[in-house]
């Protein structure tokens, strides 16, 4: 029993290292955020634009020292994952300049992952079982962002056949009133054509 307690503790301790978010990004604008961490972390972005325009956005990934780790342009979605080389602040960016007037949802998640022990802390049996530990919550992220891009991407099919299924309601409607008033006007038109006119 109290080794299920300490498993289920280091367990859930490993899910907290991901986080996910929802966040808006305004035209012309760059939100950004950031996570501290110490030298050999592992850390992974996986992202995906849930509404706005073309569904694409830029994203950045700058280390502690300003240099840019990953950048991409007018991405839909992503996954990225790194080892931080030094500790400090990185910081993961959004931006929605190069959009004129739409904002973008983006859907993210920021994992991250234990910092190293050094070698000798625990035994052998410990290190395997925490790295079994590891690769169980690894997996159920990734399950989990799966999940979350499969409801992202059928959040946006269905608005595409919502918006698809209102013109083509909208369209009928005008297409009936297009053939209701030629109809009367062949019907007025036919009437005039045939009236016999008398001459006085």
């Amino acid at each position: 029993m109290y080794y299920l307690g300490i498993i289920c503790l280091l367990f859930f301790s490993y899910l907290s290292g991901a986080h996910s978010y929802i966040v808006t990004v305004d035209a012309h604008a760059e939100e950004c955020f950031f996570e501290k961490v110490e030298a050999g972390t592992k850390l992974g972005l996986t992202f995906q634009i849930a509404e706005g325009g073309f569904l694409d956005i830029d994203v950045r990934i700058l280390g502690p020292d300003g240099k840019v780790i990953y950048e991409e342009e007018r991405q839909t979605s992503g996954k990225y994952s790194f080892a931080a080389s030094y500790p400090g602040v990185y910081t993961f960016c959004f931006s929605n300049k190069m959009s004129t007037m739409t904002p973008k949802v983006v859907m993210f998640d920021v994992a991250v992952g234990e910092p190293p022990k050094p070698e000798g802390a625990e035994g052998h049996s410990a290190n395997k079982l925490e790295e079994m530990i590891r690769e169980l919550s690894a997996s159920l992220t990734a399950v989990k962002q799966e999940q979350e891009y499969m409801q992202v991407r059928d959040k946006i099919h269905r608005a595409i056949n919502e918006n698809t299924n209102s013109r083509v309601v909208a369209w009928s409607f005008f297409e009936a009133i297009i053939l209701c008033a030629m109809t009367v006007g062949q019907v007025f038109y036919l009437k005039r054509f045939f009236e016999v006119r008398r001459v006085v």
